[in-house]
């Protein structure tokens, strides 16, 4: 098999195809020794004469031979098919990324070739439309979250989570971060990397078992004068609601920046983070309009009170006149350190999830503020709905008595391995959860992290219901 590369300029045109149409064609043999001639090497296999002999392959790759396109495309075809798709499966899982309803505009808007192919918008005359689009992204963030200042996206809720601590360290001058055990694991596997690049200690909150949630008092005995942030998601990963704005006092009061990991559609329900005195207001966006995907791509979000507007990455578009009085947008703080300079820059990030963030954006104008608020108390009510049915399992118990948003901890019968029921029912096109255990190996191999979005109607609570009859059974039998 040779090398897909392009042959040698002078020779392009007499072998009959112009390279503006086929701009790479696969090598011949007279093209390969051309090359290795003008390198000057005797053969291929010299050019990796600095591989050890031992890393080097013994046997010719078994790789198939080429096939047409219909046959390449029908076997695409029958190996898309072994997916598990949500058109035909029935998913309950939740722990970050979540089954919600896209509606068909934000396909719509974001498919326009204006949007999808838009480039960095650092000439604000040839980008208007782009930068009004993040501007009103930034100014709906900002309304959800209570705070001033919005940025125009990050990369994804964990990302932002990091970012936001980095911020703490840098304005506080600190080096210590308490992070709340109830936080998303996937979130805190992040920080740790990013932790251990910048210096920054974590310290994690325990979570009181019984109520899903972490004292307030835990957290006191934690917080201390190196803290430089406190981090709380709220809602939390089992779906519970913490006394966030007692721990955002707490951490006021030491001098630390409360950072509070917010889900955007509670936000309708829920008082604003920044209204009881959030610093810093993060989340991820994938609820707004994008689908799992395989878990991405999606976008964060990040608000701050104004005194932390210089130490906010990324962008920020801001609105203004020209010279005739008429409205327009430019981006604004953003420091070239964050381009060229690096080392003195508050953060690495100088970019931002635009196409993303619009989807984000083009969810929140079709849902509306009564929208939001309504989807919000579903979400309760689907979580309810879903905890009465599993209840009425034997053997099953719902581990938190509190209201849920959305996700529930599910405990099933001592013994019974989480991970393998999951699978059972995976078989039978019914994702019924996470194996908690995952993210929190203290709570054992029989929990599970259960979410109903407004997309699972009473008949999908009720067949997961009997899915899980069914495989406890089996795994009883087994």
């Amino acid at each position: 098999m040779w090398p897909c590369i392009p042959p040698p300029a002078g020779r392009v045109l007499a072998q009959g195809y112009n390279r503006g149409q086929m701009p790479y064609a696969p090598a011949t043999p007279d093209d390969v020794r051309h090359m290795l001639g003008v390198i000057g090497v005797d053969s291929i296999d010299e050019l990796y004469a600095d591989v050890p002999e031992a890393a080097r392959p013994t046997r010719e790759l078994d790789l198939p031979l080429g096939v047409r396109e219909g046959q390449l495309m029908a076997r695409s075809r029958e190996l898309a098919d072994a997916n598990i798709d949500l058109s035909r499966a029935v998913s309950f899982l939740g722990a970050g990324c979540y089954d919600h309803f896209v509606p068909a505009v934000c396909r719509a808007i974001t498919s326009r070739s204006e949007f999808a192919t838009a480039y960095t918008p650092y000439q604000p005359e040839l980008s208007q439309g782009t930068l009004q689009t993040i501007y009103e992204f930034q100014s709906s963030i900002a309304a959800l979250a209570g705070l001033p200042i919005a940025n125009a996206s990050l990369y994804d809720g964990a990302t932002a989570a990091a970012e936001a601590t980095y911020l703490a360290e840098q304005a506080t001058g600190r080096s210590e971060i308490v992070v709340l055990a109830t936080v998303s694991p996937h979130v805190r596997s992040v920080l740790t990397t990013y932790a251990r690049t910048y210096g920054m200690n974590m310290r994690i909150a325990d979570f009181d078992a019984a109520l899903g949630t972490v004292p307030v008092a835990t957290v006191a005995a934690l917080v201390g004068e190196r803290t430089a942030g406190v981090l709380i998601q709220q809602p939390n990963a089992f779906g519970q609601l913490e006394d966030a704005p007692a721990l955002v006092e707490l951490a006021t009061a030491a001098g630390a920046v409360p950072i509070v990991h917010a889900d955007p559609l509670s936000l309708g329900v829920l008082e604003a983070p920044g209204a009881y005195g959030a610093g810093v207001v993060i989340g991820d966006g994938q609820p707004l309009g994008i689908a799992p995907t395989f878990g991405g791509p999606s976008f964060g979000f990040m608000a701050v009170q104004e005194r932390f507007l210089r130490r906010m990455p990324g962008r920020v578009v801001g609105a203004t006149v020209d010279v005739d009085g008429a409205r327009g947008y430019v981006l604004t703080f953003q420091t070239r350190e964050q381009h060229i300079r690096r080392e003195k820059a508050t953060s690495n990030i100088c970019t931002n999830q635009a196409l993303c963030a619009l989807t984000g954006l083009t969810y929140l104008s079709w849902l509306g503020p009564q929208g939001i608020t309504e989807l919000g108390a579903s979400l309760f009510g689907r979580a309810d709905r879903t905890a009465r049915r599993l209840a009425d399992i034997p053997g099953v118990r719902i581990a938190h008595p509190g209201p849920a948003f959305r996700e529930l901890l599910v405990e099933l019968p001592a013994g019974v391995d989480a991970a393998a029921i999951v699978e059972r029912c995976a078989e039978r096109d019914v994702l019924i959860g996470w194996p908690a255990r995952n993210g929190w190996p203290e709570l054992g191999i029989h929990t599970l992290l259960v979410a109903a979005t407004e997309q699972r109607v009473d008949a999908d609570i009720e067949l997961l219901g009997a899915e899980l009859e069914r495989a406890l059974a089996e795994e009883a039998g087994a």
